[in-house]
């Protein structure tokens, strides 16, 4: 009677169990891991661990020195090996979630800091084990790699080799209405999206409002420069494009110095 009384009491403790198991957590609205409207082509080759995928720049523009973006906010740490994954930052979203970003030039922020979605964390380049500028890309649950998933879309199945896929990027685009006031020194093109080519229009010279701000390519002349590009919304706008959500680089501002991006009030303007 006693051994039976034991096992049942071990079955009941094992269903208990079961029913009070917290459930896996839902995973995090990952975006890209590079800037608003900026399109990349991705592959995965055989030699890739854990479902990574590799992501390159197709726009023109050098995928080198291109700003690398958190997916998801979390806590960022910095590693580096330099014969395999480079200068790299580990995001811990909670739950279990985490994404790798390899083969970063630099980093953007420091090591434990908090980042959120959208936030610059470094600067593409090929360190370590890599043979051009890439993004290495890893969404784990669990330490075990997932099928990557942008937008709650899977990419999958993986294409083996660049330029049969791409992805064009949501991630940083903002969507909050608060304005910041702002003097621009002269007439300033807008961009679709900081490092691109495609001019949507013009921002002109006076007060003018922005939306946030965004790490970018650097614009300037002789010793003045700036990084920081401005959401806004464009005074002139050419045929075919929007000139809705562009964005003008901070350079334009007249009376703050190299890469600061501050409102009249002096306040720094928050990042998208």
């Amino acid at each position: 009677m006693r051994s039976i009384r034991i096992a049942l009491l071990g079955l009941i403790a094992l269903v208990a169990g079961l029913l009070t198991a917290t459930p896996a957590a839902a995973a995090p609205n990952f975006k890209a891991p590079y800037p608003c409207g900026q399109q990349w082509t991705y592959s995965h080759h055989s030699a890739e661990v854990r479902q990574a995928l590799d992501f390159v720049r197709t726009d023109g523009a050098s995928t080198a020195g291109s700003p690398v973006l958190a997916s998801s906010g979390g806590t960022a740490y910095r590693f580096s090996q330099p014969s395999g994954a480079g200068n790299y930052i580990a995001i811990e979203h909670g739950g279990g979630w985490k994404t790798y970003y390899f083969h970063l030039a630099s980093y953007s922020v420091a090591d434990g800091a908090q980042v959120s979605q959208g936030q610059q964390i470094g600067v593409t380049g090929s360190t370590g084990n890599s043979s051009g500028a890439h993004i290495h890309y890893e969404q784990l649950y669990n330490g075990v790699g997932q099928t990557i998933a942008i937008n709650g879309q899977s990419l999958a199945p993986y294409p083996g080799s660049y330029h049969s896929k791409y992805l064009t990027s949501d991630n940083g685009c903002g969507g909050g209405t608060a304005k910041y006031w702002v003097d621009t020194f002269a007439n300033a093109t807008g961009y679709a999206a900081a490092d691109t080519a495609d001019a949507q229009g013009v921002l002109n010279a006076g007060t003018n409002y922005v939306y946030c701000k965004v790490w970018g390519a650097q614009v300037g002349s002789g010793n003045s420069y700036n990084h920081w590009w401005l959401r806004t919304d464009l005074d002139t706008v050419y045929a075919g494009k929007n000139g809705r959500g562009a964005y003008v680089s901070a350079y334009y501002l007249s009376r703050w110095g190299n890469d600061e991006a501050r409102d009249n009030n002096g306040a720094v303007i928050p990042d998208c």
